[in-house]
């Protein structure tokens, strides 16, 4: 039995749907739990070299005996949870969707909208904010995933408890992963910048509690970062530390060509900045990882791109490195080179280049 919580430690884009599906894998993972709502997307390059994202069901698809969730807790996009499953062409009888799971409406979009949220906020305006108010007001008007369910025929196969599902499957022996959202740094809790946040808690501890779960039933927290952070655009969106451009970093890194990360949802110029290491002392307080993960070391140097080794890294790939051991703990499991999902160990670690 093992229940892990993959958990990113700055502002989303980490890399946590990339080292899901690898630990998915490599675990042999029986369920995957994908946790928040459609107004974050975890994408990363399969196999085949395509790019994929997802933004309602958990990069743990790629294995096809894996079970995947959607829990209590989360927010559901009846129009992308469809097009995802028709799209990659999922055997519905894999999927779960928990009947207290709250459907995002079309007014919870126009809500957000007319509150001026992306101009505060820098909000996807996906509706998933003002379904959390919804929902914690309480009213007649919130409609649950079993509600529709007996509305919408194909969703009505999906409901499920998934609280007693994955309990149950736990205490069989099952292995579970959650798959959180977002990142430390936008907790609505615990983000230095409120209310430069999102629209819920981000942390192991929250995500557990969106599924149904004991913090006493988990084995590995995976904390994931990435060598240089990013926020979604704009000052509205919230403060980032040593901010550069990603010219700066094209001439550091030595990439040869322009270099550039679009939002996933709303196609925006992500901004960058330079790593924050109190930032992160701060999530592995918040989160106690067992593991750490790192991306995005061709950032630091492009020709960390091809490395299939540690040995093949650059000096100042290694330094990185060492200096996250010291400062965030002896627990690095897991580093990236590039979106792909390609494997290789290095002594007592499993590392991955991704």
């Amino acid at each position: 039995m093992s229940l892990w919580v993959v958990v990113g430690g700055q502002f989303g884009g980490e890399g946590k749907g990339k080292i899901a599906a690898v630990i998915t894998r490599q675990e042999e993972i029986d369920i995957c739990i994908r946790c928040g709502g459609p107004n974050s997307g975890h994408s990363f390059v399969n196999d085949l070299g395509q790019t994929v994202l997802l933004r309602q069901l958990p990069t743990g698809y790629i294995r096809p005996q894996t079970r995947l969730l959607i829990p209590a807790g989360a927010l559901v996009d009846l129009e992308v949870l469809k097009y995802e499953l028709d799209a990659l062409k999922i055997d519905p009888k894999r999927v779960g969707v928990d009947r207290s799971a709250m459907i995002i409406e079309e007014r919870d979009k126009q809500n957000e909208e007319g509150l001026q949220l992306r101009e505060r906020l820098s909000s996807t305006l996906c509706g998933v904010g003002s379904a959390v108010a919804r929902r914690a007001l309480r009213g007649a008007d919130v409609r649950t995933a079993e509600i529709a369910g007996k509305q919408i025929p194909w969703l009505g196969e999906l409901i499920t408890k998934v609280g007693e599902e994955v309990n149950s499957a736990l205490d069989r022996g099952e292995n579970i992963l959650i798959e959180g959202t977002q990142g430390f740094g936008l907790s609505l809790y615990h983000s230095d910048s409120y209310p430069k946040a999102t629209s819920r808690d981000t942390t192991a501890a929250g995500f557990l509690s969106e599924v149904g779960l004991s913090p006493l039933l988990v084995t590995e927290i995976v904390l994931v970062f990435r060598t240089f952070p990013i926020r979604v655009a704009g000052e509205q969106a919230g403060p980032l530390k040593d901010e550069i451009t990603w010219e700066i970093l094209q001439n550091e890194s030595g990439y040869p060509h322009p270099i550039h990360e679009m939002t996933t949802v709303s196609k925006k110029l992500r901004r960058i900045g330079r790593f924050d290491w109190e930032l992160a002392k701060r999530a592995v307080v918040a989160n106690r990882p067992t593991r750490i993960a790192m991306n995005g070391l061709d950032y630091l140097d492009f020709h960390n791109r091809a490395a299939r080794s540690y040995d093949d890294l650059s000096s100042s790939a290694r330094l990185f490195l060492a200096r996250v051991e010291q400062d965030l703990g002896d627990n690095l499991r897991y580093w990236g080179t590039s979106p792909g999902l390609a494997q290789c160990s290095l002594g007592k670690r499993t590392l991955q280049i991704a």
